[in-house]
């Protein structure tokens, strides 16, 4: 085959719909059978920026969604103990939303729906990575395994989309720069006394980020992290007292919080792979980076790199439609678009986590000017909008495409 994606995932599953439109012969190997979907399709809250809203759309993804989805019209952002806030207001940048808050649950739904569609597409479930096997220069030789037993598949190019913990990653050797914020953070959707209104609110503290994501069901989606010591703690509490406890840290901005859902747990680490590419071979979404979530550009970041190499591949097969998808020239490419938006995302979103969680004395007045400046100085909102609506670094074109 010409391409092979390992993880059926987010990523994954949004590289192969990608890959569907061009005259590839693709397959998507995949660890759940027929009818499930993957644990990462879960009661999460993503946030779409607008950039991928627009790619999804061009798609045929966000169409599928059944579930309503949040809009974002304004970002809130505050610390505790420091003095300001920032605001960000879509209207200021002639747009209704800076993008849209989807149950990662509903979006697996809509990737099945999506994928059911693509009918070139080989769906390989359920199947496990083994490793590589001894093979030519033109392919790569997959070990894999199903119910069946043991088999090699050939594919002129690998593609990594099978997570933080990465196996294929490791079966290719590409070391990782790991750091763990010793933050636990705990997943939950809320109701409040209030229904959303289009605001998301990012609330900083010493131990990490409380969010509050406008979901499209009148709940909030709640994130909030917790010291590494103190997560068993947490995790006992009953609903009462863990509300009590989000709503202690995160303020009454949007009302009382009244009851809330069941609640999962995520250690904040970041994951980043030394390098991108290797032979044959390309990491994208977690296998590449896994990044800590405030700033909400985990996804956003792993889906501009499904398409970023989906574009590439699309435009080396308009000059010569036989192009290798593979080769060493086009994954070189590939690695060189993608460095710009890639380093300033992780750092950003590194930097951003680190600055806000230390609790030196003499850090809170920097803060706070941060924040005026957030507020009032239009270089910084600038800055931090394009980010927030998946404009950084050379974007893939499907992503600039205006929704109907």
């Amino acid at each position: 085959m010409d391409v092979l994606i390992v993880g059926g995932g987010l990523v994954g599953a949004s590289l192969a719909i990608a890959l569907e439109r061009l005259d590839l012969r693709v397959g998507l190997l995949e660890a759940t059978p027929p009818g499930a979907l993957p644990a990462v399709f879960d009661e999460r809250n993503l946030s779409f920026a607008e950039a991928t809203v627009n790619a999804l759309t061009a798609l045929g993804v966000m169409q599928k969604l059944r579930a309503p989805t949040g809009a974002i019209a304004r970002i809130h952002i505050s610390r505790r103990g420091d003095f300001g806030r920032g605001l960000l207001e879509a209207s200021r940048y002639g747009r209704d939303e800076f993008g849209r808050v989807v149950v990662a649950r509903d979006f697996g739904e809509a990737l099945e729906a999506r994928l059911a569609d693509a009918t070139r597409l080989v769906r390989h479930r359920p199947m496990r990575f083994l490793g590589f096997a001894e093979s030519g220069d033109d392919v790569r030789a997959v070990r894999v395994a199903d119910a069946d037993g043991e088999r090699v598949l050939h594919a002129r190019l690998v593609v990594a989309a099978d997570g933080t913990r990465s196996a294929v990653r490791d079966a290719l050797g590409i070391g990782v720069e790991e750091h763990d914020y010793e933050q636990t953070l705990f997943v939950t959707r809320v109701r409040g006394s209030r229904p959303p209104d289009g605001t998301a609110y990012e609330r900083l503290t010493d131990h990490g980020p409380t969010a509050l994501l406008p979901r499209g069901d009148r709940h909030y989606g709640l994130i909030h992290a917790v010291a590494r010591d103190q997560a068993d703690a947490v995790a006992s509490l009953d609903e009462a007292a863990f509300l009590a406890r989000a709503q202690e840290t995160f303020g009454w901005r949007a009302g009382r919080f009244l009851s809330c859902g069941p609640r999962s747990t995520h250690p904040a680490i970041r994951v980043v792979a030394r390098q991108a590419i290797a032979p044959r071979a390309v990491l994208v979404g977690n296998a590449a980076q896994t990044i800590h979530p405030i700033g909400a550009q985990g996804f956003n970041l792993g889906l501009r790199d499904a398409l970023t190499l989906a574009e590439l591949i699309a435009d080396a097969r308009t000059i010569d439609a036989g192009a290798d998808c593979g080769s060493d020239t086009l994954l070189q490419r590939y690695a060189a678009r993608r460095r710009e938006d890639r380093e300033r995302t992780i750092g950003f979103s590194d930097g951003l986590a680190r600055l806000t969680a230390n609790d030196a004395p003499l850090l809170r007045p920097l803060r706070s000017l941060g924040l005026f400046a957030v507020d009032r100085v239009a270089s910084a909102q600038s800055f931090l909008v394009g980010g927030a609506m998946g404009y950084r670094g050379d974007v893939p074109a499907l992503c600039r495409e205006v929704r109907a």
